[in-house]
C-alpha cells in the first residue's frame, strides 16, 4: 500500500443497512437482544458439556469449539453493528477495520474447517463403530481442532494482507455492517481484479469444496444408516445427521452467495451478511439443543442443579 494514500484515510464509516429514522431504537434493541441471546445460548452449551461427564465425547468436543467460535464471531461483528445505531457509532479506525476483517475471517474460516471435521467424526462413529474410539482418541481430536484454528489463521492473514496493501481514496464510507473484503475493496483507488479473483478462488471455492465434501460424507453416512437393523438406531442416527446438515446449510449457503460474487452491488448482500453474522450464531445452539436429547437432558440437569443450589443457599 502506498504510504501517502494510507495516511489520507485514517478511519472508515460503517454505513450499514438503510433504515427509517424511527426504527433506530427498535433495531438497536433487536441486535442487542440477538447478541445477548447468542452469548447466553452458546455459553450454556459450553457449561453443560464441561459439567456433564457423559458428554465428554469427540462430537461434543467439536461442538464446544463451534459454540466458542459463534460467540467470538458475534462479538467481533455485532457490538459494532449495535454501536452503529448510536450517534457517531459507525466510525472505525483504519487499523480497527483491519483487525475486524482479520478476526472475522480468522474465526469464520476456522468454523468453515470445523464444519468439515464434524461430519468426519459422525462418519467414523456410524460407519466404523468398532474402531471409532481408537481412531478418534484424545490426541486425534486435539490435532483436528488445532488444524482448523491454524488453517483459519493462515487463510485470514493472507486475505488481510492482500486487502490492505492497496491504495485507498478519500471516501471513508463502507456500505456494509462491518469491515469485510467485498465492501472494503470498493473503496480502493486502483485495480482490484486480483483481489477479487483471490477472494473467489480462496474463500468462495473453499466454501464450495468443503460443502461438497460434507455432502459426500453424509451420503456415505446415509448408506451406512440404511444398513442398521434397529429402527431406533436408524432414527437416532438420522436425527443427529439432520442436525449437522441443517447447521451446515445455514452457514455455507450465505458464504457462497457473498464470496463467489465479490464485486457484486446487490442489495441482498447486506441482508445475507446480517443473517450469517448475527442470526446463524444464534441458531446453532437452538438447533443442537432442540434436536439433541443428550444436550437437552444436560441443560435440564444444569438448570435443575442451579435451582437446587439457590434453594439450598436460601435454606
Amino acid at each position: 500500500m502506498e504510504r501517502g494514500n494510507r495516511s489520507q484515510l485514517t478511519h472508515f464509516i460503517l454505513v450499514g443497512l438503510p433504515y427509517p429514522p424511527e426504527l433506530r431504537v427498535p433495531l438497536f434493541l433487536f441486535f442487542l437482544l440477538i447478541y445477548l441471546l447468542t452469548l447466553c445460548g452458546n455459553l450454556l452449551i459450553l457449561l453443560a458439556v464441561a459439567r456433564e461427564r457423559r458428554l465428554h465425547k469427540p462430537m461434543y468436543w467439536f461442538l464446544c469449539h463451534l459454540s466458542f467460535l459463534d460467540m467470538t464471531v458475534s462479538s467481533v461483528v455485532v457490538p459494532k453493528v449495535v454501536a452503529g445505531f448510536l450517534p457517531g457509532g459507525g466510525a472505525i479506525s483504519f487499523h480497527g477495520c483491519m483487525a475486524q476483517l482479520f478476526f472475522f475471517h480468522f474465526l469464520g474460516c476456522t468454523e468453515c474447517f470445523l464444519y468439515m471435521v464434524m461430519p468426519c467424526d459422525r462418519f467414523l462413529a456410524i460407519c466404523k463403530p468398532l474402531r471409532y474410539s481408537v481412531i478418534m482418541n484424545r490426541r486425534a481430536c486435539l490435532c483436528l481442532a488445532a488444524g482448523t484454528w491454524l488453517g483459519g489463521s493462515l487463510n485470514s492473514t493472507m486475505q488481510t494482507v492482500l486487502s490492505f496493501r492497496l491504495p485507498y481514496g478519500r471516501d471513508p464510507q463502507v456500505g456494509y455492517l462491518f469491515c469485510d473484503i467485498p465492501a472494503v475493496l470498493k473503496l480502493v483507488c486502483g485495480d482490484t481484479a486480483l483481489n477479487e479473483l483471490v477472494t473467489s478462488m480462496d474463500i468462495g471455492f473453499l466454501a464450495v469444496t468443503c460443502f461438497l465434501l460434507i455432502l459426500t460424507s453424509y451420503v456415505y453416512i446415509g448408506l451406512a444408516i440404511l444398513r442398521i437393523c434397529s429402527a431406533e438406531g436408524k432414527r437416532r442416527a438420522f436425527s443427529t445427521c439432520m442436525v449437522h446438515i441443517t447447521v451446515v446449510v445455514t452457514y455455507y449457503v450465505p458464504l457462497v452467495f457473498i464470496y463467489l460474487r465479490p464485486g457484486s452491488q446487490h442489495p441482498l448482500d447486506g441482508v445475507v451478511a446480517v443473517f450469517y453474522t448475527t442470526v446463524t450464531p444464534l441458531l446453532n445452539p437452538l438447533i443442537y439443543t432442540l434436536r439433541n436429547k443428550e444436550m437437552k437432558a444436560a441443560l435440564r440437569r444444569l438448570a435443575y442443579g442451579q435451582a437446587l443450589s439457590q434453594n439450598g443457599t436460601k435454606g
